[in-house]
């Protein structure tokens, strides 16, 4: 998947979630992240936040402690 498409997908989560008490809205975006995103799909958020994030929301960059980070091969 291309990363434009990874940080679509994450701001359009983000975006929901910040109608959220803030504390609410980063675990409920990281839940989202770690139950529905397959690993190699978290391994490309990662590389992007390992970057700087660049694209991505705060509410994306604060939550990603939260987020299982999957092993890489």
């Amino acid at each position: 998947m291309s990363a434009d498409k990874i940080v679509h997908m994450a701001n359009q989560i983000a975006l929901f979630m910040e109608s959220k008490p803030h504390d609410e809205a980063v675990t409920g975006f990281a839940n989202h992240i770690n139950d529905f995103w397959e690993p190699r799909m978290r391994i490309q958020l990662f590389s992007l936040l390992d970057r700087g994030g660049q694209g991505l929301r705060p509410l994306v960059i604060q939550a990603a402690g939260l987020i299982r980070r999957p092993q890489t091969a």
